[in-house]
């Protein structure tokens, strides 16, 4: 209730200032109103460059908005960018300590080792020569030729690398069927045999070796050692009933000449209980070389008896099914992982199929000082750390983008020793991650780099192989790694800065790097504890975004200075934070969303919101406590900058609709605008009166000419320009609260009335000004463009309640305060906006009266010329000069006049001429008819003329007022004499039938007529409330009936009654008759008079009142009284009047036909009861 009595008192405030707005137009001006009613003065420059100024840094702060969205999506649009992205500072903590010079030449001892130790056929990418791959690890490890020869000396005297075969059998495809069901029952037999020498290669060509075939060979070797052709033998698990068996089983061989000795696989098909590959299980079984050399024969001896058998007994031994030989001195260094084809062994065997073994090369004894102290992998990480190192220093061209590709002596080098010291594929991909990531937090690598390796890692997981020391240096190369990140992202806005595209692309990397990470399989094993990664990446952007805006206040420091370079500071805090929530919102939070599914444009934003509606609240407390000072005025500079501040806030709170519906509520700037609202209404002044100046400055330049296309100048556009510009800060407040839009809009409408009228008054003063100095086209020109001024602003603020959503303004009052609230508005508001348009039309009316006076004298020359001109001259001739000079005006005029202000001056010229005719024909009453007849024709022609065929003025519109005067003023001057006092009395009677009361009495008669006697009886019973015209208070009443006109009637005579003495109410009951033909009372005007006369004995009789029946009442024939019946009809009251009868026009014509005896005679008798009324 208090809400809707205090915005009562508004309205009404509002109201009273509306409704005065008229008055203020006549009152004298006040000292400091911004626009004054004097004659207006040149105004200095300063106060035009002000307003100018003024308007043109609103409008840089109302683009502000526009202009942040501009810049956001051109960084969203960034193209490709050749500038390195900044440093990416970090934490000293994660700096790892440098390799001191011993390790290093340990370090280097185990690279000269791995290669004098090569082994295997290289890849094309790898280097061959010894000699170029000691230089290249002489610039790895800075090492001098002293140190090298040394070093080099030393490993070859040292024990040379022991090396193993490792054979994994995975599967087989497309084997023989050997058994009845069309299958067979496959098994491998593998083992390495002894090296042959050059000479044996051709025999080589043409014999395959079978551990099935030895008969000739075991015959002729005598030693056991010459008996077993194979160090070891190891079969895989027989998988029945299969074509394409799958072992997936894994041997480890021991190499004694690895450049010469060959792995020799079969692949037999099992028939007997027992059968080699039993034999070679149990052979494998027995230690100690001459054992298996027993054993062996026992397992030749039976290959020799089945070999012998009949055919009946080969039913029971293993069928061959393939064999496969490979040198040793042909793997690659890397391996074979690859399918071969099975060979026959002889000419005569058939075979098919292919097997799928994975071999690989490696040592298994190293004599190297870090090899007897290190582990494997140890050793490999320092020897790829040391390596990527130095040729990560080797890149010239960005750097911050390197891939990781390392150059072939490095490549080389490392794949060596990665296959001598036996490291697993997730070995290698873990080494490699460690060190990478680690270098990376010294010297920035590609992230897609680092992605790389973690996937492969994620490819090669195998939990069980990654145990112990490695699971724990994995674990921490992890967790260092994500705090790495982490400082990042907490820096994010100096390291990976949206100027830069290719810092958001390394950014954008980053994300998805980490967040792959946590979802790794690797990741979860052993780092089971950091499970809630997406909680650490929201406390380090929340965290980062305090420490920035934090940084933004030490940058701009807003709590030095003055009041107002305190908010100005503060401006640009707001203006960076909302620039920084564009970036956010456009380009950061996509990224985090995408990568981690962290919202982070929500995050950063209700933190900086929070921190920034702090830091205003405080600063706005000091504006008001400030304002509230009596001797304290808002300067404009400090309006401007609270506006600002204002535009600013609004901005950033506008950011929450892209924030979920949940986190959007109860935000710190919910309420913001109530900390401006006292402040908004002393700015609103300072935009009224900057306003006034733009105006007057508008008028005094304007050289009232039209502008372009259009019919208005310069002063009408800047007036409607800058009233554009003020709606649109308005529209720009978007005031939330409804009580205090209300308020603001009223204060506004009111600004945009005064401003307007006051803008029409000053215009009007100006062509009054010129219309002395211009010749009459050139002035109507220049009255015609100040006439479309005035209109094309009043046009524009007709638009005021859409353009400052009124109907919103009701609707939010009427929400909060009831009808009656949204009640309030409407009147306040259209009140307003009724008493701005009446006050412009009156100004308009006042140009249009400044024309029609200049135009006066020669309208009275054109009317005296008709007045004037002979009977003899045709009505053409006598109008053709009126209507030439009004035929050329009307050309200026609707060249220069819009449709409105055209029918306005054309409604205002004819008005002007009727007045003027009519004053001519008044001034001649009483001549010839054709004098009348002449003026009739005259308007008729101005009335077609001014209809302009329906384009000009409407007929109806036309004929009205003035027009029906001057119309019945020439159709009376045409009447006899005797018609006019025949109108005289149609008009009495008309007179006398709207009489219901009046304060002269009235008085009671019935009348009756007899046909057959053509005999009118008149009874005149009594009459009341007479007026007192005795000194008595009294009267002496008597009543004089007659028939009217006399000329109708000229043989009957007036007939009076009785004197009633000293009464107001006489009782009279007299008869009067009189003799009325059919042929006189047919006429309408023919009438019975009642005159009501006060007798006095020592004067003149006083006229007291008088009343009118016309005969057709009594003597027509069905009338009641025109009947047998008659005297039994019911009396008729007629009240009495006592109008003068000079104030008639018929009294005049009348009196001005002074040799017209009827006439003269007429209006003597009038003026005889006129003189009477004045002597009463």
């Amino acid at each position: 209730m208090t809400t809707l009595l205090d915005l009562k008192s508004s309205v009404l405030r509002q109201v009273q200032r509306s409704q005065s707005l008229r008055t203020r137009r006549e009152a004298p001006p006040a000292a400091s109103s911004p626009l004054t009613h004097c004659p207006p003065e040149p105004l200095p420059r300063r106060i035009s460059g002000e307003s100018a100024e003024f308007f043109e840094r609103m409008n840089a702060i109302l683009q502000k908005q526009e202009n942040m969205m501009r810049a956001a999506q051109a960084e969203c649009q960034r193209g490709p960018c050749t500038m390195p992205p900044p440093q990416e500072h970090v934490d000293q903590a994660f700096i790892s300590e440098r390799v001191s010079r011993t390790e290093l030449d340990l370090l280097y001892e185990e690279a000269v080792y791995t290669v004098v130790n090569r082994v295997g056929v290289p890849a094309p990418e790898h280097v061959k020569s010894d000699d170029e791959l000691f230089a290249y690890l002489l610039k790895v490890f800075d090492m001098g030729d002293e140190e090298h020869e040394i070093i080099l000396q030393k490993v070859q005297e040292s024990k040379r690398a022991s090396f193993s075969l490792r054979v994994s059998v995975m599967k087989a495809k497309n084997l023989m069927a050997k058994d009845a069901n069309g299958y067979s029952d496959p098994y491998c037999m593998l083992g390495i045999l002894v090296g042959q020498s050059p000479r044996e290669t051709e025999e080589k060509k043409e014999r395959k070796f079978s551990f099935r075939k030895r008969r000739e060979k075991l015959e002729k070797r005598s030693s056991t050692k010459e008996v077993l052709p194979a160090r070891c033998i190891q079969v895989t698990e027989v998988k029945p009933e299969t074509l394409n068996p799958v072992w997936d089983e894994h041997f480890v061989f021991e190499i004694d000449d690895v450049h010469n000795d060959l792995l020799h696989l079969d692949i037999w098909d099992h028939d007997d209980d027992v059968s080699v590959a039993e034999a070679c299980k149990k052979l494998n079984e027995v230690s100690g070389l001459r054992g298996m050399g027993r054993y062996f024969k026992q397992i030749a001896k039976s290959v020799r008896s089945n070999g012998s058998a009949s055919s009946g007994s080969e039913e029971n031994v293993d069928d061959f099914l393939g064999c496969i030989n490979i040198s040793l001195n042909e793997i690659p260094v890397a391996g074979y992982d690859t399918w071969f084809k099975l060979e026959p062994r002889s000419s005569a065997s058939k075979v098919q199929g292919e097997c799928h073994l994975i071999l690989k090369v490696f040592t298994s004894q190293r004599d190297t000082t870090l090899s007897k102290r290190d582990t494997n992998v140890s050793i490999h990480k320092k020897l790829l750390s040391q390596i990527v190192e130095y040729e990560h220093a080797q890149v010239k061209r960005e750097p911050y983008n390197w891939n990781g590709q390392v150059s072939p002596p490095a490549w080389t080098v490392l794949t060596h020793h990665a296959v001598q010291t036996d490291l697993s594929p997730l070995q290698q991909a873990i080494v490699r991650w460690q060190c990478y990531s680690n270098h990376h937090r010294n010297q920035r690598l590609c992230y897609s780099l680092l992605l790389r390796l973690l996937r492969t890692i994620d490819a090669e997981w195998d939990p069980p192989t990654v145990r112990g020391d490695l699971e724990r240096q994995l674990s921490d190369s992890f967790r260092l790694y994500t705090e790495h990140c982490l400082c990042l992202m907490k820096n994010m806005r100096q390291v990976f800065p949206c100027t830069s595209a290719a810092a958001i692309t390394r950014y954008e990397l980053m994300l998805r790097g980490i967040g792959y990470m946590q979802n790794m399989r690797a990741f979860k094993t052993v780092c089971p504890l950091r499970n809630e990664l997406h909680l650490d990446i929201t406390t380090a952007v929340k965290k980062g975004t305090s420490e920035w805006y934090e940084s933004l206040i030490a940058q701009y420091k807003p709590e030095e200075g003055s009041l107002e370079e305190q908010l100005k500071k503060m401006v640009q805090v707001i203006d960076a934070v909302c620039a920084d929530v564009q970036r956010g919102q456009n380009i950061y939070n996509k990224l985090f969303y995408s990568a981690v599914k962290v919202d982070y444009f929500s995050i950063s934003y209700r933190q900086l919101e929070k921190q920034v509606a702090d830091d205003v609240n405080v600063a706005m407390e000091r504006v008001c406590g400030t304002l509230e000072q009596e001797s304290s005025r808002l300067t404009q500079t400090m309006g401007e900058t609270i506006f600002e501040l204002f535009m600013s806030l609004k901005i950033l709170k506008g950011f929450r609709e892209f924030l979920p519906l949940k986190d959007a509520k109860m935000l710190a700037l919910t309420g913001f605008h109530n900390w401006f609202k006292s402040s908004i209404h002393k700015f609103l002044q300072i935009v009224h009166d900057r306003s006034c100046d733009r105006i007057r400055k508008a008028v005094e330049t304007d050289q009232l000419q039209p502008v372009q296309q259009a019919k208005h100048s310069c002063s009408a556009v800047e007036v409607t320009a800058c009233f554009s510009q003020v709606r649109e800060i308005w529209l720009q407040l978007s005031w939330p609260d409804s009580a205090g839009a209300f308020i603001f809009v009223t204060r506004l409408t009111d600004n945009f009335c005064n401003e307007a009228v006051c803008y029409s008054e000053m215009m009007t003063r100006k062509i009054e000004r010129n219309q002395l100095a211009r010749d009459h086209k050139n002035f109507t020109v220049q009255l015609c463009i100040g006439l479309n001024n005035v209109e094309h602003v009043r046009v524009f603020l007709a638009h005021l309640p859409r353009d400052l959503d009124w109907p919103g303004v009701e609707r939010a009052m009427e929400e909060s305060c009831g009808a009656e609230g949204k009640e309030q508005v409407y009147k306040a508001l259209n009140g307003q906006l009724f008493n701005m348009d009446l006050d412009l039309q009156r100004e308009a009316k006042r140009l249009i009266t400044v024309f029609t006076d200049k135009m006066l004298p020669e309208l009275r020359r054109y009317i005296q010329h008709i007045s004037l001109s002979p009977d003899s001259i045709n009505n053409d001739d006598a109008v053709s000069p009126l209507m030439k000079y009004l035929q050329d005006t009307m050309v200026i005029l609707t060249a220069n006049l819009v449709k409105e202000n055209l029918t306005r001056v054309l409604q205002s010229m004819w008005e002007l001429l009727l007045r003027m005719i009519l004053d001519a024909v008044t001034e001649n009453r009483g001549v010839q008819v054709e004098f009348y007849n002449r003026f009739e024709y005259t308007v008729e022609t101005l009335l077609q003329f001014f209809h302009v065929k329906g384009d000009g003025l409407a007929l109806e519109d036309m004929k009205s007022g003035d027009y029906k005067v001057l119309d019945e003023e020439l159709r009376l001057n045409k009447c006899s004499s005797f018609d006019l006092i025949e109108q005289y009395y149609l008009e009495k009677i008309s007179l006398q039938k709207t009489l219901k009361h009046t304060p002269y009495g009235r008085i009671s008669v019935k009348c009756y007529y007899d046909p057959p006697e053509q005999r009118l009886t008149v009874e005149i019973l009594h009459a009341a409330d007479i007026i007192a015209l005795d000194a008595n208070g009294l009267s002496d009443p008597f009543v004089i009936v007659e028939l009217c006109p006399h000329h109708l009637f000229p043989a009957a005579k007036s007939q009076r009654t009785q004197v009633k003495l000293k009464t107001l109410h006489p009782v009279f009951d007299e008869l009067f008759y009189f003799h009325v033909s059919p042929e006189q009372y047919r006429h309408r005007y023919a009438c019975l008079t009642f005159t009501v006369m006060d007798y006095d004995w020592l004067s003149t009789n006083d006229f007291a009142g008088e009343a009118v029946a016309p005969l057709s009442d009594f003597c027509w024939p069905g009338r009641p009284n025109a009947s047998a019946a008659g005297k039994n009809v019911q009396p008729v009251i007629l009240h009495l009047s006592r109008s003068k009868p000079s104030e008639k026009p018929i009294m005049r014509m009348l009196d001005a036909r002074t040799g017209d005896r009827e006439a003269q005679e007429f209006v003597r008798r009038l003026k005889e009861i006129e003189k009477s009324m004045e002597e009463d």
